[in-house]
């Protein structure tokens, strides 16, 4: 569905200038920041293990999820990365382990070259600008939302961004899914009725199992951490 052209122009205007912002972030903010992401993730997402993570390579400045997502394949998680079919489609996943055979994507980024397509369980989803609502604005393609629609049961969405991606309002549109939490270096957040709730690592975990246990996307047999 189209987006009314001025919101369409105010969302091309917010992402030029997030991305502009990020880029402009120097090397030791970023990896300080990224760090913090990291810590983030591997205190509070755990329960991702045994489960198909779907995540992106890094671009224009984002967080990079490998170093978290090559340990959650030593604890028995599949890693996959998107793959665009083409304008108006969801994205494939195909599985991704370090030194896989990969070539160019869509924006140069690397695929794996014909490995096996995954379903994803759980998506790690870098974020251009985040919203109070746990929306998110992308690079405009409207894939992940398609993706998400598309998959059922529904993935669990992380959104992941640097605390510089706040936005006062992304107006998200009636296409555009809510992630169900978002990491920052600053804070992890879990999203409720009426905007984002900041919650300790603790919290997070056990309403991350609980998520998967009632969208039964855990595999049978492994039990829940939380």
């Amino acid at each position: 569905m189209a987006l009314p052209t001025e919101i369409a122009v105010r969302r091309k205007a917010d992402r030029a200038a997030l991305i502009a912002r990020r880029l402009a972030a120097s090397s030791a903010d970023h990896a300080a920041w990224s760090a913090r992401i990291e810590a983030n993730l591997r205190r509070a997402f755990r329960p991702l293990e045994g489960l198909a993570v779907g995540f992106c390579w890094p671009y224009q400045g984002e967080f990079d999820a490998r170093p978290f997502v090559r340990d959650l394949r030593r604890h028995g998680a599949r890693a996959a990365l998107p793959v665009v079919l083409g304008k108006g489609l969801p994205l494939e996943f195909r599985e991704w382990w370090p030194g896989v055979a990969m070539l160019n994507g869509v924006y140069d980024l690397p695929v794996p070259d014909g490995t096996q397509s995954v379903r994803p369980q759980a998506l790690l989803i870098p974020a251009v600008g985040i919203g109070p609502q746990g929306d998110r604005l992308g690079y405009g393609g409207g894939y992940f939302d398609r993706t998400l629609a598309a998959l059922h049961p529904k993935p669990i969405a992380v959104g992941i961004a640097f605390e510089l991606s706040r936005m006062a309002d992304s107006e998200p549109h009636d296409h555009d899914v809510l992630m169900d939490f978002v990491v920052t270096e600053d804070r992890i957040e879990v999203a409720v009725d009426g905007g984002l709730e900041a919650v300790d690592a603790q919290a997070c975990e056990r309403r991350l199992a609980a998520l998967i246990d009632t969208r039964a996307l855990r595999p049978r047999g492994l039990a829940s951490r939380a």
